[in-house]
């Protein structure tokens, strides 16, 4: 199992990041490299991608409030 988790180096403070959509729904069959998601830091927008392939198993839905380094789901 692989987590999909927030990188912790995206943005400078202490700032929470909030999940505006999924690419795939849960249970989906994605490739590493896939966006699978998307978060608004700010004003900013940032995608996510799937850090290996397989099976994503989404544990944080959209609108969630998120920090740096939270674990947003897992591939199987």
């Amino acid at each position: 199992m692989t987590e999909v988790r927030i990188a912790s180096d995206l943005w400078d403070d202490d700032k929470e990041a909030v999940i505006t959509s999924w690419s795939y729904e849960d249970g989906a069959e994605v490739q590493e490299g896939d966006a699978v998601a998307e978060i608004m830091v700010e004003k900013a927008q940032i995608e996510i991608s799937a850090p290996a392939s397989g099976v994503l198993h989404i544990r944080e839905p959209e609108d969630a409030i998120v920090s740096r380094g939270a674990v947003i789901a897992t591939i199987e």
